[in-house]
């Protein structure tokens, strides 16, 4: 079963990373970047002032930066050394001979899960919740899996690395959310009880 699962994770992976073309480098390349993406972060904080906003727009910014870390730091720093998945790129693995690398992306470290896709499933799942839009949570969760697609082309991660990371992304992203709605809902009644003691 194990190995009839690594096998297909493999052709999928291939089939993904083996359809090179000029155009498709020089996109994914750029879609997989992290700097490309700060003029679509800067729409989206304006549509979240437009919509909701200062003081919601201020929190769901602080759930945003929350969701981020938690998927980032626990996937990176906690999940990955633990599972120790080399990424498919990764000259210590056989089976990197059969990776395409595309413009010198050749990350270092472990594979599963992808922080890629666990950061972005984490913003799109939290913004959809708040924003409760049908357009609007099919465009975040279609860029959500174009980066993480991306992933795939550049030969740096496997396809569970990504669901996984997908799946992990979602959880962080509403944990997120719940977390600061449940703390800014107890901030009056924790604000009284500093200022009046006695008050319980």
């Amino acid at each position: 079963m194990i190995e009839t699962l690594t096998s297909l994770d493999e052709q999928i992976l291939l089939f993904f990373n083996g359809h090179h073309t000029a155009f498709l480098d020089e996109a994914m390349s750029l879609i997989t970047g992290k700097w490309i993406w700060i003029p679509f972060y800067l729409i989206l904080i304006d549509l979240l002032f437009k919509k909701l906003g200062p003081k919601y727009a201020a929190l769901t910014l602080v759930a945003v930066v929350l969701a981020i870390f938690m998927a980032d730091h626990i996937c990176a720093s906690v999940i990955r050394p633990y599972i120790g998945r080399l990424r498919p790129c990764n000259p210590e693995n056989p089976f990197s001979e059969y990776i395409t690398i595309v413009k010198n992306i050749h990350p270092g470290g472990y594979s599963w899960p992808s922080c890629h896709a666990a950061n972005t499933f984490a913003l799109a799942t939290l913004l959809s919740c708040v924003m409760r839009s049908r357009k609007f949570t099919a465009m975040i969760f279609i860029w959500a899996v174009i980066v993480s697609i991306s992933r795939l082309y550049c030969g740096v991660h496997y396809p569970t690395d990504i669901l996984c990371g997908a799946a992990f992304g979602s959880v962080f992203g509403y944990l997120a959310l719940v977390i600061v709605s449940r703390l800014y809902s107890a901030l009056p009644r924790m604000y009284m009880a500093i200022r009046r003691p006695d008050v319980l």
